[in-house]
């Protein structure tokens, strides 16, 4: 994880009409080392949440929110009152002293998310001058007001029209590189185009080029299929003929991008055209218009670029660059240009950038036409940098060179003796002067400094006889014209200020496209059906799920759910129907971005623009399918910044709700998020469908329960000084999340409060690592971890590894889980599946939804942000809750900054976290109201409990009628961290106390009230406990939750009455159909039934657990408290259900100890074999009754629960006539299966005759693929 600082401040803002004002106290730390992932760092730091660290630029800023609605210009600001204090260079640490500015250099930012409008002041706390450094101590500001306010409105809606392709017969082919292209009659045919009827001058054809999409919204891009002009040579004619054809102007994948900085298009290989033939008649390309002045300047030469650039290698596996040719092995590589008609008085100027991962410096030795051009050194890697990966350089820009027809640039590696120095070419530019002279080839031209030029240019071609045109293809999309009729030179003239490109045409060097391998695409119109729903009508959509074609089922299940219990109105939208509308065919991010744009623009009104995007598919850093088992289903926005797994080379489906104009190429930090997305690591349609089941499954009414009230933090120790903070901060956040919402239950799991042990593969914390997967077996809401962390788990003492979320069995427990920390979810890399993947993947266990991160993060960062986020999660001050992914888009949106790019959220958008509904309320104990002094919960003392559910106006619901849970605590526990690695001193923290009742109880109108026997092990002091109420209404999708902490629990009831029997229990495993020495797979449950007239103790008292001790194990049992329930209206009984993990294949003995309130112990005992689970063991294969007349049940006992099994029976004769067979599929819960009877009657309905007969019961799973069968005999009376 890496180290991000808070920042506090006094701020007393004055706002008034004229002025926003503030004082500003900045509160200094001492500078310490922190971890950043795997890298220690030191930066200055400062307390509270303005603390702004940019880590690309090593560069610390103080961002504060002005909480203001309106807009400012940047000169309004003013910065007045500033107290310095010196600072020494070694005080700054590793801040790069060159990005410390002057002046604070403050500045204002606004941003808007949907409806809010926030402004942020954002300056330098350091600055330098001529004697030194300093730092800000404190300042004011004010903003002026009048006049600098920017007036901003709720954009208008936008246009709903129909796309291109909604009709018609469309035809598609495509095109690698720019140029001009010949399409003749035999490749439209090729096509499968019927030309015998086709009036020429009806061919249309469509595109929007090969380039990449703008990132950003401001920069204008087609918002449908665009027709080109086009020229068709005999078309005057009204047919096409054998010798006719078609020229047009194809831009193909290789063109600059200046927001990407490639020449190669990011995210295909192929740009789209479309032909079609029907409607009016096509654009032509018409006859270029020259202006008429006298021209000011002549030329005859061009600037023409070259360029070597190709995407084979993305070193660290992120980020948007990509690297071609590795010198490695190969050391010295040459490189051919070829430069037609060159100028040879200007020289070439040539442009290198090259990557090197190594731990020395090594350099790149360039050379050409074999002349020294320079080298090219290369920084070594900082050991002590773990993030950075490789380290780019370049030759000094435009570093010139004589000019030459034929150009071989050679570059020579020098790994400086270190053979596993790894380096790779990212591209090589060439900028040179070429005559404006034909020589049988099109060539492109144009005047580099025209932009900047006044005045009218002439063109001068020379030996221009075979150029038959001149097109003008500045706008691709209506190219223009200068014909030359054979002459030997020619000329034509354009207006100076303006970059306008050419291309000019040899009639013998046309381009020929590609055909596509489905070239008759199906007409699809998304613009202009999207808004209508099955009536024709228009509505507007909430919630839209972006799914490829092959999981367009399983979306639309989801999609389906949604609607009926959700109420939203969601449009499942195949992701290939997007780019033929809105990026001509190409995989382009920002065409589903502006599918989605399309969609917010267009809502009747701003209240009801979409709120959710699903991103139903996994993602990976490899757009183009080059890494084998690759994942890019539902492609994500990589940072352009590729060298470091830190956060400045983020991956972040933020850009998909980035919906304002002045958003979308996401760089440090950017505006406000308008929509809330998520994305659902689907990669086939299996998990797919697992993961829609969860789902449905955590709505389910077997997901309703007490868990729903309880909430799990987990929180690292510290290895290091600068650690001490996580344990504080994330035991103030469960302390301030319970304060706010009193009916929560805080599970505390503080590593540094367990007893550190040391083994063989370094420190563990054993037994916190059981009480967190016990955590998760018995079910919380939220589980939120704070601290180290990677890909491969939690914690440097291992806490959570990268198999346990696949092995987590919570099904219809699943929480929301929480991991702040470094790239735990990285999951764009398709060769290295992380722990937190396998986590959501997990089809009956594991999380529901996640807020993780993709990259690495500062630690400072993740402490402020999770605090920020849980607060929005659970609606601190209100009982209004929204969407976690709604939650996460309000937290990223209160301070943008760098560090939250990083943080993702996996899982459905529209989930809502699954508390219960206010409330539940005790009205009396004892039949006393508790408004009156009532009873303490004394040891031994018989109590009765009454109360009712309300709504949130404390007005009883009398129609409620359903079943509570109560769960009443002792006293709070004062506990102590150890600090068990030296570096933090014991930090004091409260816990819940221990369980005295665990109880379910009938309500009836509203009403309940149940009786129960405090246990003896209660500790005496008096003092507050808790009870906590869970209620579910029968066979209804409602829930209710409640509290009371007024009640006193302590004391010594001395009028008990005497109890001397122990209790009675029975055990089994998995089912009360087992038999002690059967057969269990290698993850049963203990069930044990449990009864006393009393009650059982679960109080925890010294010597009191209930616990089960596996094969005399004593010193790790097994503790079951937590996991007794006791039966409906009846607390003398009850439940216990406990899993067992990975137990040895072999013979097992559980010894189970429990006891009553009064302490009299039960002791009993059960044994098992446990059987590996790649077989299918079969045992206790009977009918019964046996001997029967009419009716018979085949039982068997078998190590398969909860898989389907394929079982058959097959009656036969004594001689192996098979007389009646029967194929079922079978599902237990425990291992006993008895669901396939016989009435005795053949596969014909006739009744066979009495006597005996032979059965064989097979039985198969398909998960392993292996069967099993036995063969026993029966008797038909």
């Amino acid at each position: 994880m890496k180290k991000k600082f808070l920042v506090y401040l006094v701020l007393i803002p004055f706002v008034s009409f004229a002025q926003i004002k503030g004082d500003i106290t900045i509160e200094w730390l001492e500078k310490q080392e922190m971890s950043f992932g795997d890298v220690k760092i030191n930066i200055p730091q400062f307390t509270g949440n303005c603390y702004n660290y940019n880590a690309s630029k090593k560069a610390l800023f103080y961002t504060l929110n002005l909480s203001e609605s309106n807009s400012f210009n940047e000169n309004p600001i003013q910065i007045t009152n500033v107290i310095y204090e010196s600072i020494s260079p070694s005080q700054l640490g590793d801040l790069d002293p060159t990005n410390i500015p002057k002046t604070p250099s403050p500045s204002l930012k606004s941003t808007q998310s949907r409806d809010l409008k926030q402004t942020f002041l954002t300056l330098s706390p350091i600055v330098k001058d001529e004697l030194g450094f300093k730092r800000i101590k404190s300042f004011s500001y004010s903003i002026n007001g009048g006049n600098s306010r920017i007036s901003q409105t709720t954009k208008t809606t936008g246009v709903i029209y129909n796309s291109v392709l909604a009709s018609g017969d469309w035809y598609q082919f495509y095109v690698e590189k720019s140029g001009v292209y010949k399409i003749s009659k035999s490749f439209l045919q090729q096509l499968g185009l019927d030309l015998n009827s086709v009036n020429p001058k009806k061919i249309k054809l469509y595109g929007n080029g090969g380039r990449m999409l703008p990132l950003s919204n401001s920069i204008y891009y087609p918002t449908d299929l665009t027709e080109n002009t086009i020229e068709i040579v005999g078309e005057s004619d009204g047919v096409f003929n054998n010798e006719d054809y078609i020229l047009f102007y194809a831009e193909g994948v290789d063109t600059w991008n200046q927001e990407s900085q490639t020449n190669v298009n990011l995210y295909d290989t192929k740009s789209y055209y479309y032909i079609t033939v029907q409607g009016n008649d096509g654009k032509r390309i018409p006859n270029m218009v020259q202006p008429t002045g006298i021209s000011t300047l002549n030329l005859n030469t061009f600037d023409d670029y070259q360029f070597h650039e190709l995407d084979l290698v993305n070193i660290a596996r992120l980020g948007r660059q990509w690297f071609g040719e590795s010198f490695d092995i190969k050391q010295d590589q040459e490189f051919t240009f070829d430069f037609p008609n060159i100028d040879t008085a200007t020289p070439i100027r040539l442009n290198i950038n090259v990557a090197s991962s190594s731990f020395t410096n090594t350099s790149f030795k360039v050379t050409a036409n074999g002349q020294d051009i320079g080298t090219i050194p290369i920084t070594a890697l900082n050991p002590n940098a773990g993030s950075i990966v490789f380290n780019t350089a370049e030759l000094p820009n435009n570093t010139p060179f004589p000019a030459a027809e034929s150009v071989k640039i050679k570059l020579s590696y020098d790994n400086n003796g270190v053979p596993v120095s790894k380096s790779y070419l990212d591209k090589i530019e060439l900028n040179a002067k070429r005559k404006l002279q034909g020589y049988g080839k099109q060539f492109r031209f144009q005047y580099n400094l025209s932009s900047s030029s006044s005045g009218i240019v002439a063109y001068n071609i020379s030996n221009a006889t075979g150029l038959s045109r001149i097109w003008d293809v500045t706008d691709i999309y209506n190219v223009t014209k200068v014909e030359n009729s054979n002459q030997e030179s020619f000329s034509f003239k354009a207006n100076l200020g303006e970059l306008r490109k050419y291309v000019a045409i040899d009639a013998s060097d046309y381009f020929t496209p590609l055909k596509t391998s489905k070239t008759k695409i199906a007409n699809q119109n998304l613009k202009g059906t999207l808004f209508k729903n099955a009536q024709g009508q228009f509505q507007d959509i909430d919630y839209v799920i972006i799914s490829p074609s092959f999981l367009t089922s399983q979306a639309e299940k989801l999609a389906n759910f949604h609607r009926s219990y959700s109420n939203l109105n969601v449009k499942v939208i195949p992701l290939e129907t997007i780019y033929p509308e809105f990026s001509s065919g190409k995989q382009d991010i920002a065409a589903i971005r502006n599918c989605i744009k399309y969609i917010y623009e267009n809502a009747s009104v701003p209240e009801k623009r979409v709120k959710y995007v699903n991103l139903f598919g996994d993602a990976s850093y490899d757009y183009k399918n080059r890494t084998p088992n690759n994942t890019n289903i539902v492609p994500i926005y990589h940072a352009l910044n590729s060298n470091t797994i830190g956060e400045s080379s983020f991956a972040s489906d933020d850009f998909y709700g980035l919906m304002d104009p002045d958003e979308g190429n996401i760089t440090y930090s950017f505006g406000g998020i308008d929509i809330a997305v998520g994305r659902m690591l689907n990669n086939d349609t299996a998990q797919a469908e697992e993961m829609v089941n969860k789902v449905l499954e955590y709505h389910d009414l077997k997901s309703y329960g007490s868990w729903r009230n309880n909430f799990t933090i987990i929180c690292d120790d510290s290895d290091k000084v600068s650690d001490t903070s996580l344990q504080n901060r994330q035991n103030n956040l469960a302390d301030a999340i319970t304060a706010a919402k009193p009916f929560m239950n805080a599970n505390k799991i503080i590593m540094d409060s367990y007893v550190q042990e040391a083994s063989a593969g370094g420190n563990r914390y054993p037994k916190a690592r059981t009480d967190l997967f016990s955590s998760f077996e018995k079910g919380a809401l939220v589980f939120n971890y704070l601290g180290h962390g990677g890909e491969d788990g939690l914690a440097g003492e291992r806490i959570w590894e990268k198999s346990d979320g696949q092995n987590l069995n919570n099904q219809y427990k699943y929480p929301l889980f929480i991991t702040i920390t470094c790239d735990f979810s990285r999951f764009d890399n398709p060769s290295r599946p992380t722990a937190g993947e396998y986590t959501y993947w997990n089809p009956k266990g594991g999380a529901i939804s996640m807020i993780t991160t993709i990259r690495e993060i500062g630690q400072f960062s993740a402490e402020n942000f999770n605090d920020v986020f849980s607060k929005n999660l659970f609606s601190f001050g209100s009982n209004q809750y929204t969407s976690i992914a709604e939650a996460l888009r309000i937290s990223k949106n209160s301070n943008p900054n760098s560090s939250t790019n990083v943080v993702v959220y996996l899982g459905d958008p529209a989930l809502m976290l699954a508390i219960p509904k206010p409330k539940i309320r005790l009205t009396k104990v004892n039949d006393v109201p508790i408004s009156q002094p009532i009873d303490d919960f004394k040891s031994l003392a018989k109590m009765k409990i009454s109360g009712e559910i309300t709504d949130e106006n404390n007005i009883p619901m009398t129609n409620y009628n359903g079943e509570l849970s109560t769960i009443i605590f002792d006293k709070t526990i004062s506990r102590t961290t150890l600090n068990n690695d030296g570096f933090s001193p014991p930090m004091n923290f409260n816990e819940l106390g221990e369980t005295i009742f665990r109880g379910n109880a009938s309500v009836s109108n509203g009403q309940f009230e149940f009786s129960f026997i405090v246990p003896r092990d209660i500790r005496v002091p008096v003092a507050n406990g808790k009870i906590s109420f869970y209620a579910k209404k029968n066979q209804v999708f409602e829930n209710q939750t409640g509290y009371d902490t007024s009640i006193k629990i302590g004391g010594i009831n001395e009028n008990a009455v005497v109890d001397n029997i122990s209790p009675r229990v029975k055990l089994y495993m998995n089912d009360e159909t087992f038999v002690s020495g059967g057969t269990t797979n290698e993850s049963p449950f203990l069930l044990a039934h449990l009864e006393d007239e009393s009650g059982i103790n679960t109080a925890s008292g010294i010597g009191h657990d209930m616990v089960a001790i596996l094969d005399g194990n004593v010193e790790n049992p097994y503790v079951l408290n937590d996991y007794y329930q006791t039966s409906l209206d009846d607390y003398t009984k009850g439940t216990l259900r406990f899993p067992l993990r990975n137990l040895a294949v072999g013979l097992h003995t559980i010894t189970f100890k429990g006891w009553d309130v009064y302490n009299n112990p039960i002791t009993a005992e059960i044994q098992f074999v446990v059987v590996g689970n790649e077989s299918i063991t079969l045992t206790h294969v009977l009918n019964y009754p046996n001997p029967f007349v009419n009716y018979t049940e085949f039982w068997f006992s078998h190590n398969r629960p909860y898989e389907p099994l394929e079982v058959q029976v097959q009656v036969m004769t004594i001689t192996g006539k098979i007389v009646w067979t029967k194929n079922q599929i079978i599902t237990t819960e425990g291992f006993l299966s008895k669901d396939i009877t016989w009435d005795g009657k053949d596969d014909f309905g006739n009744r066979i005759g009495k006597g005996v007969y032979v059965y064989k019961l097979s039985v198969k799973s398909n998960l392993t693929n292996t069967k099993t069968e036995k063969f026993e005999k029966l008797v038909i009376l």
